[in-house]
């Protein structure tokens, strides 16, 4: 097997960049067939604004990919999966669009959503709809309409392998690479942080489909527990546990597992490493999303023709995005220009297990879970630079013709700058410089943000033990109303009708982006402060991993981290630089991007994924003084809540001059303002 694997003669991250200079002609591969198996108009027909009416199509794409295209050669395996009569690879994805019905009525632009995990989140994330919803139908699935009275062309396509069972979730159904003389095996890692004692625990990821082991009984398998995420593992010896049968919904793996005698103990780490086959070619979903835009801009027998498209993804599928320019697949198979724009979610200085061999792609490395897979790898800015330890030259846009870079938003919160390690996006390796994002980019920190915006008001469930000061777990600032003005202003820039603000993020030039030892947190009583954040390290995965993308070593070799910087706070423990929302410019609270898993049977010292704390102010001087919090009470402050809505109505003006409010949204933040002063206060003024 090892022999057959060696007959890649260049290595697939140099291909990309080679593609555009090689002068031969390939078979056209290509979206070869659209099925629509529903029509319908939304909501009956209503109309949004000037735009009309709008449809959904609900149905399946069929591609086709050729092996020997050099646009295709950074697909890790294509060349061992299986072909058609033309020598070409197949594969399929459910897909939905909602476009305007009338197309005199539309704007020719594609909103295309790579959807996370293979949901939908745009029209949450975009029209204030109450939840995400896999087949939005009903009126609340559309919140405010925003994306539809814009008048844009809004598609989704599976380019996930994994996703769960479940209806609604968007799948790409691709192939397992083979040898022609055997399956390929290889080496799959499982891993879990246990917080409760449980019996079993369930090889995929969040539930998504999973690798199978090749038999119950292969000696390479290894199981491992340890107590930290860089203790050291013991080893589990193998009459001590097994694998569970895969029976009935089982046999698609995403529900096999593993027991232990004595079942699984919370505060533990256990690792699994095991012998599985037949990897699936995961690196397809990069070019089912190249294809799907170029088939809607240059086809023109499109079912959804347009001209132009902008690309969104949050949390794992930003970090996908990210991939997708990393490995250069903004240039389709005929040379032509994919994506105008892209709006680059949360995703901090991520990229992830999306083309390479026995990829699981739901697999995020967090600070605290889903350890070490490779997600967090240099390069990490666009620009390229060479880290002095390997002493790699590599950049972000390294493998990307330049006449091709699309127009790109960088969102993250603090969160990200904590649990992501997003400063690599913008300073020098050794994180003593800043670096400027180049002139196609803009890098908009949302400060003090929590992963996604926590539910307001707290309950009492989430209270945090131990506290000296109420403070909640979960952080409830709403930088979605930034988020919407910003996906406008990326429109605008498409389009060519005006520049986007400036970028907005903290610098290690003005003291705004800190080392962990300088971060400036007040002290409050009984309120513990992180002493970590996630960090990216050098990763050894085998001497096969940047050639062609396969591991041979798991658990991976864990080197020399990566400066993590993280954005310097005010007096109160806010967030200084960056976008600053109207809570934080007008603070009833402080709001932090981090939460430590006090409360939790171990590691209490290290983050929570995801999730910030809600530290709300006094009430009164006398409250203040009672609990001996340092920070100044809601009545120093601003006396009572005419002042205070003052100060937040001219904060909402201050962002619609800066270009990150809607004119049109001022009143729901003033409206939103108002209620947490209410909840604060109980009802007084």
């Amino acid at each position: 097997m090892a022999t057959r694997d060696r007959r890649i003669l260049v290595p697939f991250l140099l291909v990309g960049l080679l593609a555009p200079l090689l002068p031969w002609e390939w078979a056209e591969g290509e979206v070869v067939r659209v099925v629509v198996d529903r029509r319908e108009d939304l909501l009956g027909g209503r109309e949004w604004g000037d735009r009309g009416a709008y449809e959904k199509l609900v149905g399946r794409m069929f591609f086709a990919f050729d092996p020997g295209h050099p646009s295709n050669a950074a697909i890790v395996d294509l060349q061992w999966a299986p072909r058609n009569a033309s020598g070409m690879v197949e594969a399929w994805a459910e897909f939905m669009v909602l476009q305007p019905k009338n197309s005199a009525r539309r704007r020719n632009l594609a909103w295309v959503e790579v959807g996370n995990r293979g949901g939908k989140a745009s029209l949450r994330y975009f029209n204030r709809a109450a939840v995400s919803a896999l087949d939005p139908t009903m009126e609340e699935d559309f919140g405010d309409g925003l994306l539809l009275t814009e008048g844009l062309t809004i598609i989704w396509v599976g380019w996930q392998w994994d996703v769960p069972e479940q209806a609604g979730l968007l799948r790409l159904h691709s192939t397992a690479a083979r040898l022609a003389d055997g399956a390929i095996q290889g080496p799959v890692r499982a891993d879990w942080t246990v917080d409760e004692d449980v019996e079993v625990l369930f090889l995929g990821h969040r539930g998504h489909r999973a690798y199978l082991p090749v038999s119950a009984d292969h000696p390479g398998h290894l199981l491992t527990v340890r107590d930290g995420r860089l203790a050291p593992r013991q080893v589990i010896p193998r009459d001590q546990w097994r694998f569970l049968p895969a029976e009935g919904e089982q046999q698609a793996g995403q529900m096999s597992g593993i027991a232990v005698e004595g079942g699984f103990r919370a505060g533990k780490i256990y690792e699994l490493v095991y012998v599985s086959q037949d990897p699936r070619v995961a690196g397809l979903g990069l070019a089912v999303v190249r294809d799907v835009l170029s088939y809607a801009k240059y086809r023109l027998d499109s079912q959804f023709p347009v001209r132009s498209g902008i690309a969104f993804g949050v949390s794992q599928t930003g970090r996908f995005l990210r991939h997708f320019l990393y490995q250069g697949f903004n240039t389709d198979e005929k040379g032509r220009k994919v994506f105008d724009g892209m709006l680059i979610h949360t995703a901090g200085a991520g990229r992830g297990s999306f083309n390479h061999r026995f990829a699981q792609p739901s697999r995020d490395a967090h600070r605290y879970s889903a350890f070490f897979y490779p997600t967090d790898l240099f390069p990490f800015t666009s620009r390229t630079q060479r880290d002095p330890l390997s002493g790699r030259d590599d950049g972000l846009f390294a493998r990307q013709s330049p006449d091709h870079l699309p127009l790109v938003f960088y969102t993250n919160t603090g969160y990200e700058y904590w649990g992501r390690a997003a400063s690599l996006i913008h300073t020098s390796v050794d994180g003593r410089q800043d670096v400027a994002p180049m002139e196609n980019e803009r890098i908009y920190h949302l400060a003090g943000g929590q992963h996604s915006v926590g539910a307001f008001p707290p309950s009492e469930e989430t209270l945090m033990p131990g506290q000296g000061i109420p403070a909640y777990r979960g952080n409830p600032l709403d930088f979605s109303l930034i988020l919407r003005s910003l996906a406008l202003r990326l429109v605008d820039w498409v389009e060519g009708r005006s520049p986007p603000p400036a970028s907005a993020y903290p610098r290690i030039g003005d003291g705004t982006l800190v080392p962990l030892s300088g971060l400036a947190f007040p002290s409050l009583p009984g309120i513990s402060q992180p002493s970590v954040a996630h960090e990216a390290y050098r990763m050894d995965y085998g001497p096969r991993w940047l050639s062609e993308g396969i591991i041979d070593q798991e658990p991976p070799g864990v080197g020399a981290p990566f400066p993590s910087l993280v954005p310097q706070v005010d007096g109160l423990g806010n967030e200084m630089s960056g976008v600053r929302s109207p809570e934080v410019r007008a603070p009833l609270a402080t709001y932090t991007p981090w939460s430590l898993r006090l409360g939790y049977p171990g590691a209490t010292d290290e983050l929570v994924d995801f999730l910030g704390t809600f530290i709300p102010l006094s009430r009164t001087e006398e409250e203040r003084r009672d609990r001996g919090d340092p920070r100044p009470s809601l009545q120093a402050l601003y006396g009572g809540k005419d002042v205070y809505m003052e100060r937040i109505r001219a904060a909402t003006r201050e962002l619609v001059r800066e270009g990150f409010l809607l004119p049109s949204d001022a009143f729901i933040a003033v409206e939103a303002a108002e209620a947490r002063w209410e909840w604060l206060m109980g009802g007084e003024g």
